[in-house]
This record gives structure tokens, sequence and C-alpha cells, in this order.
């Protein structure tokens, strides 16, 4: 086992950050480890979960970070706070499904329900009605919003009500009001609902987001909100789920994100770069003897399926220890091709345990380039160690002369999980300042088996506080 704080601002103590062979080695049944670290400069809502094979399916839970006493929130504050977490279920053993589907060359089956603070909704011959949020009418009630979910992007609605948005990834945004949430995994919402309607009970809804031909599991996670007095028989009010291809409705939540860039939280986007990277994420096949089809699927970046080596890469490096990784990660793809058109016959896929090396405190420009290779899809991506600025994204091929000029340099929404577009692209801007060894990967876990990762190796600075501090005594053996 081991877990991880998605998303936490930790500096110099990469060992507590998480995932299994990147900064620490399992924890052994019936070990110990204590994660110590110190969260710096934020408050807001983030996550935590099981950071190895496929555990964090039911192994994750809500971190909330409240801002420092006799600091208001930058918008009215609410009456009341409600988590609400959203999640997969399957009826079978995750790992058991994805050994098997490993070991065949095959996709994993879908999950088998949406659940809403572990609830799927009312069920025939079970006595639990799902989740209820009871409410008052008049009160204004922030929802800290988590998707926990493995390998579904979601949509959620409640009916007839609006959502103002307030914040996203523990960090503040300029509000606006939508009737729909767009939410990848490991992203997290903070909205705004007040109680402004007649009273009743209102559907809570969350359902599937996908723009292309892959298989999702297509059931609706249902929830109820209630007002005071409601009588227990009351109707319940739906709502109109968008359609599992809206990406209308996705594009429209994204781009209406924007950083307060106030004088109290300003924006630091950097405005000059030191490494200007294009990295390709995609799903293709590689050849399988053994596999049902004779070929299994494999996920990349810049054509490099990331094996996961059996020593940490944290320890490797801070041990200097020889033949785990290499340090050649590409920084741009090695094969050009047509990213969003016809895809070769041949991508030459390889295999490596491969990292990128970046001086501290340099300045770094990623644009993810989705594929179409075998079938384009959106990629919720997330880099470990660090937030960035979303400055920009767009459909088709990155065009390197015109769309930097379309970059939003002045207020850009700070993450630390993007989704890149089905067939498009996304451009993010961050500052090295975090010394150790950073994971970023697909945060839908199929491809995350795959091989859709790789890490950031960020080497120690000169000041008095810009090292890797050592590690705990108690940090897992390999």
């Amino acid at each position: 086992m081991s877990t991880g704080r998605h998303g936490v601002r930790q500096f110099r103590t990469g060992w507590a950050d998480g995932p299994a062979y990147i900064t620490q080695c399992p924890i052994q049944p019936g070990q110990s480890y204590i994660y110590n670290f110190t969260i710096t400069g934020q408050r807001g809502t983030l996550l935590w979960h099981a950071h190895v094979t496929w555990l964090r399916a039911t192994v994750h839970g809500a971190i909330v970070i409240l801002p420092k006493r006799g600091v208001p929130y930058p918008f009215p504050t609410p009456d009341k706070e409600k988590i609400i977490v959203l999640g997969e279920w399957w009826k079978s053993d995750v790992e058991a499904m994805i050994n098997q589907a490993m070991q065949a060359g095959l996709p994993p089956n879908i999950s088998d329900a949406h659940t809403i603070n572990g609830y799927t909704g009312p069920a025939p011959n079970c006595s639990s009605k799902g989740l209820t949020l009871h409410i008052e009418t008049g009160k204004t009630y922030m929802l800290r919003i988590i998707n926990a979910a493995v390998n579904d992007e979601l949509f959620l609605k409640v009916a007839k009500h609006q959502l103002t948005i307030v914040e996203v990834d523990a960090t503040y945004t300029k509000p606006f009001k939508t009737d729909t949430i767009f939410i990848a995994p490991g992203q997290t919402t903070n909205a705004l609902l007040t109680a402004d309607q007649d009273i009743g009970k209102y559907l809570i809804a969350i359902s599937p987001f996908m723009d292309t031909v892959v298989a999702v599991d297509n059931l609706t996670g249902i929830g109820t909100l209630s007002y005071k007095g409601t009588q227990g028989f009351s109707p319940t009010t739906l709502a109109a789920i968008p359609p599992q291809n809206a990406t209308n409705v996705t594009e429209s939540f994204i781009t209406s994100l924007r950083s307060l860039n106030s004088k109290q939280y300003p924006v630091n986007v950097p405005l000059t770069l030191d490494h200007s990277l294009y990295f390709t994420i995609g799903v293709g096949v590689n050849p399988c003897p053994t596999c049902v089809n004779g070929s299994r699927p494999v996920a990349d970046i810049n054509n490099v399926s990331f094996v996961m080596p059996t020593t940490a890469l944290l320890q490797a490096h801070y041990y200097n220890i020889s033949g785990v990784f290499t340090a050649d990660f590409p920084g741009n793809p090695p094969n050009p091709f047509n990213y969003t058109g016809s895809p070769p016959a041949n991508l030459q896929t390889m295999n490596g345990t491969k990292v990128y090396r970046l001086a501290y405190n340099s300045t770094v420009q990623v644009v993810f380039q989705g594929t179409t290779v075998i079938a384009p899809e959106s990629h919720p991506t997330h880099l470990h160690g660090f937030n960035f600025y979303a400055v920009g994204r767009g459909v088709g091929n990155f065009d390197t002369k015109n769309d930097p000029n379309k970059f939003n340099l002045v207020d850009p929404v700070e993450r630390n999980t993007i989704s890149v577009p089905t067939g498009g692209w996304t451009a993010i801007r961050f500052r090295a300042d975090n010394p150790g060894v950073w994971f970023l990967h697909c945060h839908l876990e199929v491809h995350t088996t795959w091989g859709l990762k790789m890490a950031f190796l960020v080497d120690n600075g000169e000041g008095p506080n810009e090292s890797l501090l050592p590690p705990p005594t108690d940090l897992p053996k390999c």
C-alpha cells in the first residue's frame, strides 16, 4: 500500500508524496510509514487516495484545508459546507480484474456503478435510499466536490439549481454560474448552492462524459437535495443530464475558469521559458504473442511507454543508484506525424524508465498533444509536486507559430490536473521550484496502467532551503 495526497503543495519532502516506485516503495503488510509534510500556502479542497495498482477505487477521501484564522473567503461566506465525493464501483475485485485484463491483452471491465459519497442511489430490495443532502430555504451551501473516480470524467447537476464556481484544485477562481459541473478524476471543485427553490426534493445526478468511441459506464449516480419541511411522499424534481458526448458543455465549463489575479491572490505565470516541451499522448497497441488477439494496449508520452522500476526513483536519485532510470526522456516527439489525422502504421513505441531533468527554479511550458491512434480520447493529466497555469487549449494539432499568441497569460486558471481535449491540445506553464522526482500521469487509471506516465527530476538549488531533505528513517524498503 501507498497513499498520495493529490495536489498538496509540500516542498522538499517528496518522500511523503506517495506514488509507489516513484517516491517510495509500497508499505508491506504489517508495516507502517508516517507521511510527514507541511502544506505550504494552500487552502481549499483536495483529496488523498491509494497510489499503487487500482486500490484507489475504494481507498480515497477528502482533504479540506481551511483558510488561516481571520482570513475570509474571497466570496460571501456560506452558511454551511458539504463534502461530495464522486466515485466508481465494481462488483468484482478490481486488482484481479486488471491483472486478468493485462494478461489477456484486453481492456478491463468498465465499472458497474457511479457513486456519490459511496451511494449509487435508491435500489430495489435495499433499505438505503442513497445520499440525501438536507438544506434550508434561504441558506447558501458550499459543496466541496471531489472526483475520486478511477476512469470516468463526470458531469454533475442539481435539478433546478444554479451553482456558482469559486474554486478548483484548491485555488480560487473568478466566480461564475453554471447548471452543470464538469470534473475529471483527481480534480476538485467548490461550488456555492443557494436554497432558492420551492420546498421539495431535487435530484443530484452524476453522469459520464465520453466524446469518442470508447466504452464507459453510462449509468447515472443519483442523490437527493431535500429542503427542510419536505413531506416524505413528495415527488423528486428530476435533472436533465447532458448527453454523454456533450463536448460543448465541457468546453464551456473549462474555458469559463479564470484565476482571481487579485492583490491577495496574484497570478505568477512564467513569461519567459527555460524549457518548451511538446508531449504527445495517446493509446496504441503492441504485439503480444500470448495475448488473446496477439496484441495488447499500450499508452505512451512521446512514444515512450513508462516501465515502473523496482527501486523507487527518488531513492535512486538521492543515493545515486545506477541502472534504475535514465534522464533522457524526449522533450519532443521522436517521430512526428499528423497527430490528429491518420496515424502511421507503426509508431515504434518504446518501453523505458525515463525522466526529464530540470534545473531548480527553471520555467517550463508543456504542450500536451492528443493523438488519434486507435481512437482520440480526453486525458486528464496530473502533475505531482507543483501547481501549473493552464494557458491555452484548442482542437487539432498545436500550431507553434500562431497558437501561443492566443495564450492567456493574465488570469489563467491554476490547477494540478488538466483535461487534454479529444483530438486537441492543452498548454501549461509552471516553475520547477520543488527539488525531487515528481510523477506526471494520466489520471484515468487504465491509461496509467498501460504506460501513460513519466517523471520530472528537479535538481537541488544552491540556496539553504532549496535541496531535497534526507529520507525519513521509516521509509519503506524496496
